[in-house]
């Protein structure tokens, strides 16, 4: 005998199915509350600072006025984006803050690789302890005070550094003229975040199997053999997803310690998209749709070379966020 289906049995049948991930889901919640309970304070921050504030875009599209509102201001369309594209410090300001970024991203992208590798290789725990906790102290001091570090250092008048160079018979060298400001600021980046960029290249080093080391080492193989054939692979994927990211901020500078930094002298070269734009918001007749262009395109440049890096990441190294 065959069984026969009645609509009302099919109707059941649906109706169970649609009723069971509901059962599966108010399960989950009552066994899991607290975890369901501890996402509230992230969504509501991504809600309300991460969400809200693309409403504020309109700006970009907008003459805005204080007094009319964001709803009240007459549309001007891609105005304020071509008044920014088609000005004559278009092209010095963006030059500046690729050079800045490029000159990072080269200087600093294989550091944290490196000391991680060479930490990777100390057998002393106490010692690791030691070099990661140097390291990684600097990370947690204020830009503020640290550009405040930076000039009492390398003052041309009065720094430590100075001094030094006078003592030996050098001239004064002024740290943070226009010839030397993008070295100042990149490698004292360097100082101040080599220690903590090295952390996930450090935990992706643990995964390794020390079963790979006892067998190469059995094979001869020494210790530069060794981290090339076996640690440096395993940190690979982390390298090219991080640099994905990178490439997606390459128009995103440490603002305040560029702002900080600045100075008369070295604004043909310290002038970037970041700072020009806070003059512009907050100068004395402050222009904020103008602004807010800047800041939209930005970031539209910013997703485009990070969906590029992307792109290339996985045509040649078979690898990508996404």
């Amino acid at each position: 005998m065959t069984a026969t289906t009645t609509p009302t049995t099919r109707a059941a049948s649906s109706q169970e199915r649609t009723e069971k991930p509901k059962t599966k889901l108010s399960l989950r919640l009552r066994r899991s509350w607290q975890l369901y309970v501890l996402l509230i304070p992230p969504t509501i921050y991504a809600l309300v600072f991460l969400w809200w504030p693309l409403y504020g875009l309109q700006m970009a599209f907008k003459n805005f006025s204080v007094v009319k509102g964001i709803e009240g201001s007459p549309w001007v369309g891609l105005k304020y984006i071509e008044q920014f594209v088609t000005s004559y410090q278009f092209w010095p300001i963006l030059g500046n803050t690729l050079i800045l970024n490029f000159y990072q991203l080269i200087a600093l992208f294989p550091l944290p690789v490196i000391l991680a590798l060479l930490v990777n290789t100390v057998r002393s725990v106490k010692y690791q302890r030691v070099v990661q906790m140097i390291t990684y102290a600097p990370h947690f001091i204020s830009t503020v005070v640290v550009v405040g570090i930076i000039i009492m250092l390398f003052d041309p008048s009065g720094g430590v550094v100075n001094q030094a160079i006078a003592t030996f018979g050098g001239q004064p060298v002024d740290f943070l003229s226009s010839g030397a400001f993008r070295h100042t600021y990149v490698w004292s980046d360097a100082w101040q975040t080599l220690g903590f960029s090295a952390i996930i290249y450090l935990a992706a080093l643990t995964g390794v199997d020390p079963e790979l080391h006892e067998a190469a080492k059995v094979d001869g193989a020494n210790l530069l053999r060794r981290i090339w054939h076996i640690d440096l692979p395993a940190v690979v994927p982390v390298m090219i997803t991080l640099l994905i990211l990178n490439m997606g901020n390459m128009l995103n500078t440490g603002f305040e310690k560029v702002l900080l930094m600045q100075n008369p002298l070295n604004q043909s070269v310290s002038e970037v998209i970041d700072t020009y734009s806070y003059r512009i918001g907050f100068a004395t007749i402050p222009q904020f749709s103008y602004a807010t262009a800047i800041g939209l395109f930005k970031s539209v440049i910013g997703v485009i070379l990070l969906v590029l890096a992307n792109w290339l990441a996985r045509r040649v190294a078979k690898q990508s966020l996404f």
